[in-house]
């Protein structure tokens, strides 16, 4: 997905995209140029193990509208998960660690999602494997420091002034940052459609 010289820092953004919305890209800015990231890929799952497939838009569409969002050449939209057969993040990681051994990931996500992250398949794995960045989401942000899996991370938080070295740090490693007051979600965007 990407060819260079160096050893590219990539923000790794997965998820349903259903649809992708402007706090998809927002996450994307941020990580850019606050993780000093080379690119951000959107991991578009094929599928969510913790949402219900009639809640979940096709494939090609939910594609589509990140496609149509993310219009900036540093986000690269990836159906990588669609062709290696990937189900869960902690597969994907390791797989994709694989595929890039010489590329440094950093793994992305907002914060409604560190509230479940302890319901995710293998997530202490996951900490492990990748450093990873918490953006707020509005009405999010107390909830998910309280969260179980922040309260077992704790000791490995970086502070923010230390995020642009988080790609070099052996994991588990991770920051927090407060994004804007953007209140858009997926779910959101749904119920607002119908």
């Amino acid at each position: 997905m990407v060819r260079s010289g160096h050893n590219p820092k990539i923000g790794l953004l997965g998820g349903s995209f259903n649809p992708a919305h402007e706090g998809h890209l927002e996450i994307s800015l941020a990580a850019l140029e606050f993780l000093e990231l080379d690119f951000v890929w959107w991991l578009v799952s094929p599928g969510n193990p913790l949402k219900a497939d009639l809640e979940m838009a096709p494939f090609k569409e939910r594609f589509a509208s990140a496609r149509n969002i993310a219009k900036n050449e540093k986000i690269i939209i990836s159906d990588i998960e669609n062709k290696i057969g990937t189900r869960y993040t902690i597969d994907t990681l390791n797989k994709i660690k694989e595929i890039w051994p010489d590329h440094h990931f950093v793994w992305l996500m907002g914060a409604d999602n560190l509230i479940q992250f302890d319901k995710w398949k293998d997530w202490r794995r996951i900490a492990d494997t990748v450093p990873f960045a918490i953006f707020n989401r509005p009405s999010y942000s107390k909830e998910s420091l309280m969260s179980i899996a922040a309260k077992e991370l704790a000791k490995f938080r970086i502070e923010k002034d230390e995020a642009h070295i988080l790609h070099r740090l052996k994991p588990p490693a991770w920051v927090y940052y407060e994004l804007s007051d953007n209140p858009m979600s997926s779910t959101e965007i749904r119920r607002n459609i119908k």
